[in-house]
């Protein structure tokens, strides 16, 4: 490796400002980013599964934001440009008449009676030309445009627009590459990328995206059959040959294997005769702790169900005879419904029931008797591929005898991580790797991996590169298969509403599962080995395999020479995600079938663990050797990236952020304060932070280790000659900067929900700046520190709008922080208003609040008067417009929410948005979703609602029924 210190950067003139470093359209990449996560066709994400991996829209948006200059660098250069300053003046000229027009929109502007001037005419082209740029990037997110040519030849051009000389392209290098995501759109726009990754199974997935697509690229398929088109561009050529061979494994592995899975027979309600099964449904078992049976074994249920849709319910039920327990499909609504729910659950975690003897089965018993290894199977049902849909059969003897007929030769060994946190099944006995797989699933998987180089041996290609391309498909056949273990594990499950096997990572973790559906993998339906290539294929054919080609290795990030590179990452995330340990799972399948082709990928027995950058307790003995080693090896790798890479060039690094990753005092947690501590100790200024939200929000709800948003922090080297500053000094920097900056963040439209993120930027920006920030005893000021003092400005910045508002909102504002909806002692309202020189009675006057029988409560919304109109409300407040707004919002949509805004006026539209922030602010600490979700809803389509409000010119003309609410 390179030494840091004796390496100068190559790009050493004065830097330019990047975009990223200025304003980026972060609701157009938020949308987008969110959109793409219920995108699963072609999209490369479906390549092979990987964690917490990034949009690609957001990784498009920050990389091009990130090399492109914001207009100011330039501006005089653009003065010239006669038509721009033509545009410019134009701009100014209907600025200033629509603002005589419709009032303050909050936009600078020349005064009236003062000529503009040429400062003016600048601001205006600065205005527009980032207008032009985030046209760009909004074009530039949207999914169906990331193979558009148009699009994206658009923002290749403004890239080199920066970079003229061809030797000074950025190449852009991701040192934690995981799933691929950045080195990919690097990629499709234009640059060179490089990754690596210390995961054998991340850098495989990287080599499969960036590195293998473009040797091949547009040339057609080699296989002898007939081809799909006439043409082919890119990878598609390589994607067609995936999935003919694909067909060709699945056929040799029946060969070898079809005995194991025998059709079933259907009953006569079911249309009779055989069918092919789809799945075998298990539930796992433990002898019954009651001594009188015997030690006959019982089923461990989490649910009776089958299929629970309205038409077509199905359930099983238990049968028992003595000690010997059967199951028999039944169909229509059960007598009891919620038992047939609970299985034999009897709350939460390993807690059971004896089916026999009724007796309890405590957690305790269940986890010695998995660690005894005396645990065993019990088939449940038999699910089959029938006309018009799923078909459920009873269990037979012969079903489950032919499932453990055979003993595999090879299993796929190797201790699982000790890591009860998430790999719980370690807590059952399952140990070793080969424990998630059951005899039957360990000899399919290893089947069509054995047969992959005998269905590729007689391939040649015309291009003199035979064995690179066998190569190729190999890898790709066999991460299908890997693709297949994820659906052919004890850790799949049945989905009782869509009918599908459903697959083992629905968490970042290994989780511990009582019932589960083991698929055939020669089915045509859910869970089968052709649907998962397909899913592969179609990744690879929608893959930029034109573009210039990159490099991807596996090696620790502390060992990487990032010289002359522009740094994009997405490190580990302190904790959240034990990507090592739960990657084993993939790995020793992708070792058996591909070590002799990637030798160096795949040296270790499984996936290398001591040297990953994640703060696992587990691994380092207690919580502080592990945040240090965290901290310390975090900080290596970012001083290196900050001393080597380019410095004309801010570097981006991702943290993933989660909503309820803060503590009681309302500021960060220790693995955020850590990551920042890291950046900073570095030797890099934080100069913008942008939350990009990466995860759908039903997601939020039922996964534990949910990321909410990614905070991507923008980045350049702090300066030798950097000073110190005082405490003092610097909450007196942080009063007179930060409110500016969080009104311009206000302005474009922040979300309330991303605000407190964003707002780090300048708060943190001012904090690493500054070689230290020292307290009283001269001791250096630690991040945490930091965090929360920037914390409470923040708070000061949302208390501070209150100000602004009338008295009866300011007591509104106060009550509902204090009680919600709730009802409240009219003695406490009555000191709340006497000390705004109110009244209850006024604020009930003004319709915000109910007062009778001596309490007092805030009316909701669906509580205040229907026929509402601000024109003729004699005691108009912030409060009621806000509230009607949401709801007219919620109820009427965006046009009916737009006539209602032009009727509150601009002259208290500020406030209402100033009152949606605030309020938000409030219901978050609440942990009301509800209302803080109504007031981010608000303030997302607010540029939406004012352009329309604006378009609105006469309130009494023939168009007064637009405005009938």
């Amino acid at each position: 490796m390179t030494d840091p210190g004796m390496t100068e950067p190559p790009h050493d003139r004065p830097p330019t400002k990047k975009l990223i470093e200025v304003a980026i359209p972060l609701e157009a990449i938020n949308k987008a980013s969110v959109r793409e996560k219920s995108i699963r066709q072609g999209h490369p994400s479906t390549l092979h599964l990987w964690w917490s991996r990034k949009p690609l829209a957001a990784c498009r948006a920050v990389l091009f934001a990130q090399l492109v200059d914001d207009p100011s660098g330039h501006v005089d250069t653009l003065l010239e440009d006669e038509d721009l300053r033509q545009r410019a003046q134009e701009a100014l000229a209907a600025r200033r008449a629509r603002h005589a027009r419709d009032g303050d929109d909050g936009k600078p502007i020349p005064p009236d009676d003062k000529p503009v001037t040429l400062e003016d005419v600048k601001d205006m082209i600065v205005e527009l030309e980032r207008k032009r740029l985030f046209g760009i990037v909004e074009d530039l997110v949207v999914w169906e445009n990331s193979t558009n040519e148009e699009v994206l030849e658009r923002a290749r051009h403004e890239i080199r627009r920066c970079f003229p000389e061809e030797e000074d392209m950025p190449r852009v290098h991701d040192p934690f590459s995981g799933g691929a995501s950045i080195p990919l759109e690097a990629q499709r726009l234009g640059m060179p990328s490089h990754a690596s990754d210390l995961n054998p199974v991340a850098a495989l997935i990287g080599k499969a995206m960036i590195e293998l697509p473009p040797k091949f690229a547009d040339r057609p398929p080699v296989h002898p059959g007939a081809k799909d088109r006439m043409s082919y561009r890119g990878a598609e050529g390589l994607a067609e040959d995936i999935l003919f061979y694909a067909r060709l494994l699945s056929e040799a592995a029946w060969q070898k294997i079809g005995h194991l899975y025998p059709p079933v027979t259907l009953s006569d309600r079911d249309g009779g005769g055989q069918a092919t099964v789809l799945a075998w449904l298990w539930a796992r078992t433990v002898a019954s702790p009651n001594p009188a049976v015997g030690g006959a074994h019982i089923p461990l249920v989490s649910t009776f169900w089958l299929c629970k849709k309205p038409k077509k319910k199905a359930w099983v039920e238990p049968i028992v005879s003595g000690t010997d327990i059967d199951f028999a499909v039944r169909y229509g609504e059960p007598d009891d419904a919620e038992a047939v729910a609970a299985g034999t659950k009897a709350g939460r975690g390993a807690n059971f029931t004896c089916l026999i003897t009724g007796d309890a089965v405590p957690p305790a018993y269940v986890k010695a008797e998995g660690m005894a290894g005396r645990m065993g199977w019990k088939l449940m049902a038999i699910v089959a591929e029938g006309r018009g849909g799923r078909r459920y059969a009873s269990p037979t003897k012969a079903h489950e005898e032919i499932a453990f007929s055979q003993t595999p030769e090879w299993r796929p060994d190797g201790p699982l991580s000790y890591d009860p946190r998430n790999v719980m099944v370690s807590n059952y006995g399952l140990t070793q790797v080969s424990d998630l797989f059951m005899n039957r699933q360990t000899i399919a998987l290893k089947t069509f991996l054995d047969c992959i180089p005998e269905i590729l041996s007689g391939i040649e290609t015309s291009d003199d590169d035979s064995d690179a391309y066998r190569n190729a498909l190999a890898t790709y056949l066999a991460m299908g298969v890997s693709r297949l273990a994820n659906r052919q594990s004890t850790g799949s499950v049945w989905n009782t509403g869509r009918e599908t096997v459903e697959h083992v990572f629905a968490t970042h973790a290994l989780p511990m599962r009582w019932n589960t559906a083991e698929g055939n993998p020669f089915s045509t339906s859910s869970g089968n080995f052709i649907g998962q290539v397909k899913y592969l294929a179609k990744a690879v054919a929608a893959l930029p395999a034109s573009q210039p080609g990159g490099s991807v290795s596996q090696r620790p990030a502390q060992t990487v020479d990032f010289t002359g590179t522009v740094m994009s990452t997405d490190p580990p995330y302190y904790d959240n995600v034990p990507y090592a340990n739960i990657s084993d799972f993939f790995y020793v399948w992708l070792r058996h079938a591909l070590k002799r082709h990637y030798p160096d990928l795949f040296q270790t027995v499984l996936v290398p663990k001591a040297e990953e950058l994640v703060a696992d307790n587990y691994r380092h003995g207690d919580r502080d050797r592990a945040d240090q080693f965290f901290l310390e090896g975090m900080t290596e790798v970012l001083r290196h990236m900050a001393k080597q890479g380019r410095s004309d060039i801010p570097a981006t690094i991702w943290y993933a952020f989660r909503q309820n990753e803060v503590d009681e005092d309302g500021t960060a947690s220790k693995g955020w304060a850590t990551f920042l501590q890291a950046v900073i100790s570095a030797g890099y200024h934080v100069g913008a932070t942008w939350p990009v939200r990466t995860e759908l929000v039903s997601s939020l709800k039922k996964e534990r280790n949910a990321l909410s948003t990614s905070v991507v922090l923008s980045c350049r080297q702090r300066p030798p000659d950097a000073p110190t500053m005082t405490r003092s000094e610097f909450l007196h920097t942080l009063k007179r900067e930060l409110p500016t900056a969080l009104e311009d963040m206000q302005r474009a439209n922040i979300a309330p929900v991303d605000l407190p993120q964003a707002s780090i930027g300048p708060g943190i920006g001012i904090f690493s700046r500054c070689k230290a920030v020292l307290e009283s005893d001269d001791s250096k000021m630690p991040v945490r520190t930091a965090l929360q003092i920037v914390n409470r400005e923040l708070d000061e910045f949302f208390s501070a709008l209150e100000g602004e508002f009338d008295p009866e909102t300011r007591f509104a504002l106060n009550w509902f922080a204090q009680h919600g909806h709730d009802r409240g002692p009219f003695r406490d309202a009555d000191s709340l208003a006497r000390a705004r020189a109110i009244s209850v009675d006024s604020v009930d006057h003004a319709g915000i609040v109910e007062s009778a029988a001596g309490n007092v409560r805030i009316l909701t919304r669906d509580e205040l008067a229907g026929d509402w109109d601000p024109a003729t409300d004699t005691h108009l407040t912030v409060w009621e417009c806000c509230q009607h707004l949401i709801r007219t919002l919620q109820d009427g949509g965006e046009r009916q929410a737009a006539i209602l805004l032009k009727k509150i006026g601009p002259q208290r539209a500020d406030a209402v948005k100033d009152l949606a922030y605030r309020l938000h602010d409030i219901a978050s600490k609440q942990k009301n979703a509800g209302e803080a979700n109504a007031c981010n809803g608000l303030i997302a389509v607010w540029p939406d609602l004012t352009q329309q409000a604006a378009s609105i010119h006469d309130m009494d003309s023939n168009r007064q029924t637009d405005f009938n609410l």
